[in-house]
């Protein structure tokens, strides 16, 4: 750590505001409260320090801060600041320091949204709902609020197997049962079950060319529990007529 200067950049600033605050602590108000000691500043920065948000607006954060009475850089309650700024839609968490003498920063980290679910419920990369509005093109997560974290861990796995194929997910289930069922953007759906569903999914992936050339009809589903094959189903190019048919893992 001794030789990281940045490390030792932020452990001198925080001895040092540590000493400043016992000092100060040890004062009259008559002394905290000169006018030297008010805020004079807010400044607001994103992740890595970048300045500009996605989605967190200027006009969202202007409307906090005149909303809010802050206090002055001692009497500041830093807690306080963080949880006004985490009730921003899409901001979550917000990080606060103190900046000598007379301003602080407020470092916002954006939700990373990851899928839909329900009306107005979002799921970002860490398995979090939140509440927000967005336009974008989201895959949709159906399943309990508990297993979120769950249904989103299995998403980012699933996802990236079927890259392999061009194949993209609409939709995922996960049942009271602890069922997984696959929708893709091509109207098929697969059926996965309970157990070892990675590997039902790599066998699917593997086996994709050779299920794409038995079938000229459209298919619609396949359940990839069975052990040595899958169930397919397809419909003709009206739509009227279907027809179930096992077949073999390839290899």
């Amino acid at each position: 750590m001794w030789d990281n200067y940045r490390a030792l950049n932020v452990l001198a600033n925080s001895l040092f505001m540590f000493v400043v605050l016992a000092i100060v602590a040890t004062l009259s108000p008559s002394i905290i409260n000169l006018p030297v000691f008010a805020l004079k500043e807010i400044k607001i920065i994103g992740d890595n320090n970048g300045k500009d948000f996605k989605y967190v607006t200027r006009e969202q954060i202007s409307n906090l801060i005149n909303r809010n009475k802050f206090g002055n850089f001692f009497t500041v309650d830093l807690d306080m600041i963080g949880s006004k700024f985490e009730t921003l839609p899409w901001v979550r968490a917000a990080n606060i320091r103190r900046h000598w003498p007379n301003s602080i920063e407020v470092q916002l980290e954006e939700h990373i949204v990851l899928a839909r679910r329900g009306g107005s419920e979002l799921v970002n990369t860490y398995g979090e709902i939140f509440i927000a509005t967005t336009n974008k093109k989201l895959p949709k997560f159906i399943g309990s609020a508990e297993s979120s974290h769950k249904v989103s861990q299995q998403y980012l796995i699933f996802s990236k197997l079927l890259r392999s194929i061009q194949k993209n997910i609409v939709q995922l289930d996960f049942s009271p049962r602890q069922a997984w069922r696959i929708h893709l953007e091509d109207g098929v759906v697969l059926e996965l079950g309970r157990e070892k569903m990675q590997d039902r999914l790599e066998t699917y992936v593997a086996s994709y060319d050779h299920i794409d050339s038995q079938f000229k009809e459209k298919i619609i589903y396949i359940d990839l529990r069975y052990p040595n094959g899958f169930s397919i189903r397809a419909v003709d190019s009206s739509h009227t007529k279907h027809h179930d048919q096992i077949v073999k893992k390839s290899g």
